[in-house]
């Protein structure tokens, strides 16, 4: 199956040619807006739009993503399961594939279908039938009815974007949330507040991760066995890429590399607010082992890639639903190092 990954990769890219006062602080920046600010230059003095922010976290692509190679037909298969679908059904985002049914309950039909007329996509082709989904989305697992149903009205409401504008799926999600009746909103809460949250990401602190690529809003391993310095990142992606790109496997799990000694600086900031007053203990609002508390959500072992654009976004005033006020001045004094730190610390605890 690792033949067959490498060659779609390579495929991919012979395609590619390859609610608090903003006080001193930017506004939030609108969907479809470059972020402002940025050196000058260029002819007449035109400002230049600064490199997309936390670049590992939004991977927002610098190109066109590839085209998808096309399905030739061909069936597909996972193990420990009998189902086998092509390619063009895998892709299907009105009627996705289930690989394993038995891993959840029924899937209510918004879930598994949408709601076309109303301009709403399947929630199971970002989020997997068992809630997971991949970095460029949200991990549902483990999330209370109440949650869900919040997040969902911030972002039909606008008060739930991203800072950096070229992550499209944001305003997308934004769009979904708009067109679902409550009762939709409802029966989503309920369904995906009943997956218990289990093990999905590894992390690895290293010197030289495996060489990755934006395949459009997330990053996978690159063809061969070659590295390159993780400089200050943190790079999340699938252990199996066939799996998890070309098949949507909702059991194949992600690993996230980080740079040497990254998790002793997060655990110092998320359990003691790093000791000079930056922050405070997520434990205080997120409970013990942040496994999550009422309103608060949990935030052990999910994908620190999603969670540090959420520190970010907060950051920069792009949430401003409920809990945005106790949020952002937490958030205010952190550097693009310790958003990494403490995602990467927070990633690596166990959900349960």
């Amino acid at each position: 199956m690792q033949n067959r990954a490498r060659v779609i990769v390579l495929g991919l890219l012979s395609l590619s040619l390859l609610l608090i006062p903003a006080i001193g602080r930017p506004a939030p920046q609108g969907e479809g807006q470059a972020p402002q600010g940025g050196q000058g230059g260029g002819q007449g003095g035109q400002n230049k739009p600064p490199a997309h922010p936390l670049a590992w976290a939004y991977a927002v692509p610098l190109e066109k993503p590839p085209a998808e190679p096309e399905d030739d037909g061909r069936v597909y298969h996972l193990p420990d399961t009998n189902a086998a679908f092509t390619l063009k059904q895998i892709r299907s985002n009105t009627d996705p594939v289930d690989w394993y049914p038995g891993d959840h309950p029924t899937m209510p039909n918004v879930v598994a279908h949408g709601d076309r007329p109303n301009g709403v996509q399947s929630c199971s082709f970002c989020h997997f039938p068992n809630g997971k989904g991949r970095p460029e989305n949200g991990n549902l697992t483990g999330l209370s009815y109440d949650y869900i149903i919040q997040q969902l009205t911030d972002f039909k409401n606008g008060a739930r974007r991203s800072f950096d504008p070229g992550k499209v799926n944001t305003s997308r999600m934004a769009g979904f949330a708009k067109g679902m009746s409550d009762e939709e909103m409802a029966t989503v809460a309920k369904y995906f507040s009943s997956m218990k949250v289990t093990p999905w990401v590894k992390v690895v602190e290293t010197e030289n991760p495996p060489k990755v690529i934006n395949v459009g809003g997330y990053f996978i391993t690159a063809e061969g066995h070659d590295t390159e310095p993780i400089g200050n990142r943190l790079l999340e992606v699938p252990v199996d890429t066939e799996k998890t790109f070309m098949l949507r496997d909702p059991r194949s799990p992600f690993v996230a590399y980080v740079p040497p000694g990254t998790l002793k600086k997060g655990e110092m900031l998320v359990t003691k607010g790093g000791g000079d007053g930056k922050t405070v203990a997520c434990a205080a609002c997120h409970g013990e082992g942040l496994k999550g508390n009422g309103y608060f959500p949990p935030l052990a072992g999910r994908s620190a890639s999603y969670l540090a654009r959420q520190l970010y976004d907060f950051q920069h005033f792009s949430r401003t639903g409920p809990g945005s006020q106790l949020m952002q001045p937490i958030v205010e004094k952190l550097s693009e190092d310790d958003i990494l730190a403490i995602t990467a610390y927070l990633a690596s605890l166990p959900p349960q």
